[in-house]
């Protein structure tokens, strides 16, 4: 691939990685009420893996992996497809999104750490400045609310749970890269991560004795269906993909360039107004966005 067209194709996964994930809010917000979380989560990525493993099955992919992939894939959906989304979904509970945002945009930052100290890659300084102001630009965009939070003993339990799902993510990205090491194709590990995610919820929801209910009404459905389709299945693959050609911190900024999208997206639905301070935050994001794309890929 020329160096033209891999650069399109990292900002056309960075695109659309950003219009499904700075879009899912608005489904989730859809799932809550009648389904308990964990069950919601569950239906997610049931349906997603099992599109996914359609996916390799129509284009003659290869679906097995061998016992060192598995590993991984099972690592990959503990940390990621479990431990990172039931703790987000828990801390919407008591957290406002603005917090949320603010704390996940600093996935990056912590990928790098943790890149630099699991496998030793030395990431580029204007990687580094990329994710500070990442991690700037969306505490900035959202610091009326976050100001304005009450913190109470429930915000910071759920504060706590944001930072461990920030952990559950930036490990499963270890673990995404250990299976790229050792050879697993995108789509079929995913698809394995996705499978073994709901298999440790469904235990630890008949552990919990959650009740196993389907909300049949029209907007469950839909968005259960967006999620799993285009915010599983389709910006998964992108980002891994992406994460492969260009490193794990370009991927994982895709974290602070999906609230300023929320944030348009409930200014056209919910009538919210941006502030002088939004606009300044949003530059910051896309300053360290342009940072990234010129970086090159973090290296041993």
């Amino acid at each position: 691939m020329t160096q033209s067209k891999s650069t399109a194709a990292d900002l056309g996964a960075i695109v659309v990685c950003t219009l499904a994930w700075g879009t899912t809010w608005f489904a989730i917000t859809r799932q809550l009420g009648v389904v308990d979380p964990v069950v919601s989560i569950v239906y997610r990525f049931a349906l997603a893996a099992g599109l996914l493993f359609l996916w390799c099955f129509v284009r003659r992919e290869p679906l097995s992996l061998n016992r060192a992939q598995h590993v991984e894939a099972f690592g990959l959906g503990f940390f990621t497809f479990t431990l990172n989304y039931v703790f987000v979904y828990w801390a919407e509970a008591s957290v406002s999104s603005a917090v949320v945002a603010v704390i996940f945009a600093s996935l990056a930052f912590v990928n790098l750490v943790l890149f630099r100290v699991v496998f030793g890659q030395r990431a580029s300084a204007g990687a580094w400045i990329a994710a500070l102001l990442g991690i700037a630009g969306i505490a900035i965009l959202s610091w009326g609310e976050v100001t304005q939070s009450r913190y109470d003993a429930g915000t910071w339990t759920g504060i706590m749970l944001v930072f461990a799902g920030v952990a559950g993510s930036a490990v499963g990205n270890v673990f995404a890269r250990r299976g790229e090491a050792v050879g697993a194709p995108v789509a079929a590990s995913t698809a394995w991560a996705m499978l073994y995610g709901v298999a440790i919820l469904v235990a630890f929801g008949l552990a919990r004795g959650v009740e196993w209910r389907f909300d049949m009404r029209a907007p469950y459905m839909l968005s259960l269906l967006y999620l799993s389709v285009i915010g599983s299945v389709v910006a998964f693959l992108l980002y891994y993909g992406l994460a492969r050609r260009r490193g794990y911190a370009m991927a994982s900024y895709i974290s602070a360039l999906t609230p300023p999208l929320a944030m348009l997206i409930s200014t056209l639905l919910e009538g919210k107004h941006w502030s002088a301070y939004a606009y300044g935050g949003v530059a910051f994001v896309l300053a360290g966005q342009w940072l990234l794309l010129r970086s090159r890929k973090e290296h041993n």
